[in-house]
């Protein structure tokens, strides 16, 4: 039942590298050897995934001879790093690197372990066939499953590789996986094989079966095999489903004012003001002015319309009205009716000229080629208006008599 699934799942492995001149070849991407990489570190993970007991070593099988990195750990950085550290050099040591990972699985720690070796081929084998047939009854005799992916050199070896795989076979328990190059990506057709899917592992990559599912395709129909993992899968789905929850909801909140302004006219006016109202009042003034810079008479009808439309809605209080801003409106209605007496006057009226320079970035009053332009004005304001000056305007001439 259970149990005994179990405990064909719980193995030591042992991964042969091929590492020779040959996996510098380019036809599966990136490199041979990359490619390798790749599905060597997926199988490591799928191994331990299927049973935290499980141990998974690494060797290399090119250079002068086979050589041992890793013996079977539960260490998959200790793989890692090895794999990142291997040379290619040589040629392929078939033969060689199989009876040296056959020695480190007998040696390994756990004895209830069964005995698995993953051999990577990308070069000619230069072994026998005969040699290799012996090779693999002595393998089955001693409990020992081989799987072999055959990739770059397909053709050349299949026959060699399936004399061997005929004779290691034991009640279907090695495997000969034959990825012939093209644009699919080698750990990608792994995954699907049965070298990452045991027979006796019920749920492995099982479509369109129940149970717990996991990322990468995985899926483990029986929690109770596997209850860290059940209970991890658990928490990760929670946390993951209150992430999204959050995301929604901060979207969803951030996207109310855009929904309000296409669907609400009024509304989103209404808004318009309230936004205008809390912003600073130096860039408010500036905005202002810009506008009346660009367009003096239709932008500053546009906002006195805004302004209204804000105020008849009742969405917003009404804006402190702006002195400067009620004198352009007056400019550019008396410009628009066509009687220039208003505009002409509002143009000569120094004052209003003086707070208008002081709202504007950049524009210094106290100047005095500004504060020559100013009194020149009054000067001339005086001189054609007048007994009808203003309060302002007599007392400037009263001090400049009393200059003079």
């Amino acid at each position: 039942g259970q149990l005994s699934a179990l405990n064909m799942v719980l193995e030591a492995t042992v991964i042969c590298v091929d590492n020779s001149e040959w996996m510098r070849n380019g036809d599966y991407l990136p490199t041979r050897m990359e490619s390798q990489a790749d599905a060597v570190n997926l199988i490591c993970n799928v191994k331990t995934q299927q049973n935290a007991e499980s141990t998974v070593g690494v060797m290399t099988m090119g250079g002068r001879s086979p050589e041992v990195l890793v013996t079977p750990t539960h260490d998959l950085g200790k793989i890692l790093t090895a794999l990142h550290n291997v040379k290619i050099t040589g040629s392929c040591n078939f033969c060689s690197a199989i009876q040296v990972a056959q020695l480190a699985l007998k040696h390994r720690q756990n004895k209830n372990q069964r005995q698995r070796i993953v051999a990577f081929v990308g070069s000619p084998l230069e072994d026998d066939q005969k040699d290799l047939v012996k090779l693999g009854k002595k393998l089955k005799k001693n409990d020992v499953a081989v799987d072999v992916v055959n990739f770059g050199e397909t053709a050349e070896n299949q026959e060699k590789l399936e004399a061997f795989i005929g004779a290691v076979n034991k009640n279907e328990n090695s495997n000969l996986l034959t990825v012939p190059p093209g644009p699919h990506i080698l750990s990608d057709i792994i995954i699907s094989s049965t070298i990452c899917n045991d027979k006796d592992n019920q749920g492995m990559m099982g479509a369109g079966m129940g149970g717990s599912s996991m990322g990468g395709g995985f899926e483990y129909t029986d929690d109770a095999m596997y209850p860290d993992l059940a209970m991890a899968l658990r928490i990760s789905a929670e946390e993951e489903r209150q992430r999204q929850e959050r995301e929604a909801k901060k979207a969803a909140e951030e996207g109310k004012p855009a929904e309000g302004g296409s669907t609400e006219p009024a509304a989103a006016t209404a808004q318009e003001g309230s936004m205008y109202e809390d912003d600073d009042d130096m860039l408010q003034q500036a905005l202002a002015m810009s506008m009346q810079q660009a367009q003096p008479n239709a932008s500053m009808t546009q906002s006195a319309k805004e302004d209204t439309s804000a105020k008849a809605t009742g969405g917003a209080e009404p804006m402190e009205e702006d002195d400067e801003l009620q004198k352009a409106l007056q400019l550019s209605m008396a410009g628009d009716g066509g009687s220039s007496a208003a505009a002409q006057g509002l143009l000569q009226n120094a004052e209003f000229l003086t707070n208008v320079l002081s709202s504007l970035p950049g524009v210094d009053t106290s100047d005095p080629r500004v504060q020559g332009v100013l009194v020149g004005m009054k000067g001339e304001d005086g001189e054609k208006k007048g007994d009808g000056k203003s309060s302002d305007e007599k007392k400037d001439d009263e001090m400049k008599d009393g200059a003079k």
